[in-house]
């Protein structure tokens, strides 16, 4: 990885920052170009208020090309949770329908699901985590007739496990199932393909792997999608013109761009912009090989030492983010507050530490770690 990468990310001249899979380091060319439009509003107003709409464009013209979808069928909203509770809430459900997740999601990919299994009376099937790993061949089973979405993480938050999203995808399109995927914990850090992969509908968040500031959430709908899910959220900007204030009775733009409802945070495009122009022009497999490398890495040097990886290292099934557990009495908790005390950051979750790289990291900090481990 070009080492002039990690000199745009000042955090790393204190800390070995591990915890990508919670909140990244924003590069500083990130930060300058949100201060950039903030000067600009001081100064003048909304005079540029057109620039400020280019450079949402721009950023969402990335975010398609990264996902290899079109512009199109990519919105901006608060976050993820906006994204999958406006996608559960948009279908239209009747007693019968079932969901099939599984137990272990994230909060945001789980309470959008739940509320619909409590209005309406649909089934909510979750398969198992078994020795770190996404039961697929379970989730799999679960799928019938009546399944109405697939709900997935490309990443699990609290195992790094790494679903086989093409596989899961057919099995939800062979029933006529939309495929939902959070991609949160994945997109900035590896290849996306989502028509290739099955995938109708996808959200995440700009805060972790994309290296962005907190407020700019991401939803992809397929036209597959689009034509099942109804904007449910929506201002004066979901219509065809938004600029024609006296036609009332106009539609709604047919797209995703139906779920931008307003205005946003226009300085905060400014920063998701140069943090995805970094991503981009270093390259998805490019980074995903790096990861993979420091992970291994990780694992090879927690090798006579009191932890047991607790991720999946299969091929296929391994990702950026490796979690470990002490084999004797040290918690997680306990583990994370000293070697942040040595400025070393990971996160624990439940009773494992979480340990997330980047492509700003190196083998220096992967050593640090292992020698800071207590």
């Amino acid at each position: 990885m070009n080492p002039e990468i990690r000199t745009l990310f000042p955090a790393l001249e204190q800390y070995a920052y591990l915890n990508s899979a919670a909140v990244s380091p924003m590069p500083t060319t990130a930060v300058d170009a949100i201060v950039s439009q903030l000067r600009d509003v001081a100064g003048h107003g909304s005079l540029h208020y057109p620039d400020w709409v280019s450079t949402k464009d721009r950023g969402r013209s990335l975010v398609a090309e990264m996902l290899r979808v079109r512009p199109d069928q990519v919105a901006f909203v608060r976050n993820t949770s906006d994204g999958v509770a406006s996608i559960a809430n948009g279908l239209k459900w009747q007693h019968g329908d079932n969901i099939v997740s599984f137990e272990g999601e994230f909060p945001a990919n789980f309470y959008p699901w739940r509320r619909i299994r409590d209005q309406y009376n649909v089934e909510l099937r979750l398969c198992r985590e078994i020795d770190g790993r996404v039961d697929i061949d379970e989730l799999l089973s679960m799928i019938s007739a009546n399944t109405k979405v697939v709900a997935l993480s490309a990443v699990q938050f609290a195992s790094g496990f790494r679903a086989d999203l093409e596989r899961v995808g057919r099995a939800a399109r062979a029933v006529d199932a939309l495929f939902v995927v959070d991609i949160i914990q994945g997109f900035g850090a590896m290849p996306f393909d989502l028509p290739e992969q099955f995938v109708d509908a996808a959200c995440g968040a700009s805060h972790k792997w994309l290296c962005s500031p907190e407020g700019c959430g991401i939803i992809y709908l397929s036209d597959r999608a689009r034509e099942r899910v109804a904007p449910t959220l929506v201002g004066w900007i979901s219509v065809e013109t938004p600029w024609d204030f006296a036609s009332r009775e106009q539609a709604f733009k047919p797209t995703a761009l139906a779920w931008e409802s307003g205005t946003g945070p226009s300085a905060l495009f400014y920063g998701l912009e140069q943090s995805l122009k970094l991503l981009h022009e270093t390259g998805a497999e490019r980074i995903e090989h790096h990861l993979a490398g420091l992970t291994d890495r990780l694992c090879v040097g927690l090798a006579g030492k009191e932890y047991e990886v607790i991720s999946s290292r299969l091929p296929g099934e391994s990702s950026q983010i490796v979690c470990i557990k002490h084999r004797g009495s040290l918690t997680s908790n306990e583990i994370a507050a000293e070697l942040q005390e040595r400025d070393v950051i990971v996160s624990p979750r439940g009773d494992r530490l979480r340990i997330a790289p980047h492509f700003y990291n190196n083998g220096d900090d992967i050593a640090r770690l292992v020698d800071a481990l207590p």
